[in-house]
């Protein structure tokens, strides 16, 4: 089952009075779209969310109100874009990506899996991670990590041996 033109998740005075913002606008889906099992489209807060021509968007993906899926624009499963985001043409998200809400990204942008997405993305960057950051730097860091309690340790003996020396 898909839910398409369910209401958005708009309240004023959030964590107060949590008073439900009326959503009234439509969805707009083009030709050639296919839209993958347990997804949710909301409808616009006051104009339309809209999934272009030929987007293809897999299972268990939540997209917000008043979005914008460029054309031939590929979302994996469990992805979430938040209100007012817009997705250029041919954008590709891998699964368990996040999208904050009114950001851009650009057209052929690339959003490596389970990365958070908290600002604009250019045309044509690719990007993962959590912040996003450029692919090739979240791949030295990935690769790092596990390297980083030994690095720890070497700058504590470091650390101790300056102090020493200093003393003298």
């Amino acid at each position: 089952m898909v839910v398409i033109g369910s209401d958005g998740f708009g309240f004023a005075r959030p964590g107060v009075g949590n008073d439900k913002i009326p959503q009234v606008g439509y969805v707009r889906i083009d030709d050639d779209v296919e839209i993958g099992a347990n997804t949710t489209v909301d409808r616009g807060t006051l104009g339309q969310t809209w999934i272009r021509k030929g987007a293809k968007i897999d299972n268990l993906v939540q997209i917000a109100h008043n979005v914008v899926v460029g054309e031939y624009s590929v979302i994996a499963a469990q992805t979430g874009i938040s209100g007012s985001t817009k997705l250029g043409s041919g954008v590709i998200l891998g699964g368990q990506t996040g999208l904050v809400g009114h950001i851009h990204l650009g057209d052929h942008a690339m959003v490596g899996a389970q990365s958070g997405v908290h600002e604009d993305v250019p045309a044509g960057q690719v990007v993962s991670g959590s912040p996003h950051m450029p692919h090739r730097d979240w791949l030295r860091v990935m690769a790092s990590l596990t390297r980083l309690p030994d690095m720890r340790k070497t700058l504590q003996e470091m650390q101790k041996k300056i102090e020493e020396l200093e003393k003298k």
